[in-house]
């Protein structure tokens, strides 16, 4: 009898860990957001604001300081590549203490995504 309802208890428990499971995947995957508004200098964005934008590369940095100091050197080169957003993939210090290695997508605003712009190549 003891076995039973042990049995009953690890059955519902399983069901609830398999729910949790599920309920923290949906969680992780962002529905689709709109990037915000182009600005005269690059932003950083989430990769759920990315649909609808042109990827341009990628660019790494390893300064010496604080992540901080990786991510000011990452949005000096998105500057310099012209990109409208970047999305930080990783910020990670290395085997040196102090040195700090980053590296970010970058992205720019895709000229066919207004209505205008495509009407104005096709005619």
């Amino acid at each position: 009898m003891a076995i039973r309802k042990r049995e009953r208890v690890m059955r519902r428990f399983a069901a609830l860990i398999l729910v949790l499971l599920l309920s923290g995947c949906s969680a992780l995957q962002g529905t689709p957001q709109p990037a915000p508004p182009v600005a005269d200098h690059p932003q950083e964005i989430r990769r759920d604001q990315t649909q609808g934008l042109q990827r341009m590369g990628t660019v790494s940095a390893m300064v010496h300081g604080s992540p901080d100091d990786a991510l000011a050197e990452i949005r000096a080169k998105a500057a310099a590549a012209k990109a409208d957003y970047y999305v930080v993939i990783m910020v990670d210090e290395t085997i040196v203490t102090g040195q700090w290695y980053s590296q970010a997508i970058l992205y720019r605003q895709n000229t066919l995504n207004n209505s205008s712009d495509r009407k104005a190549i096709s005619e």
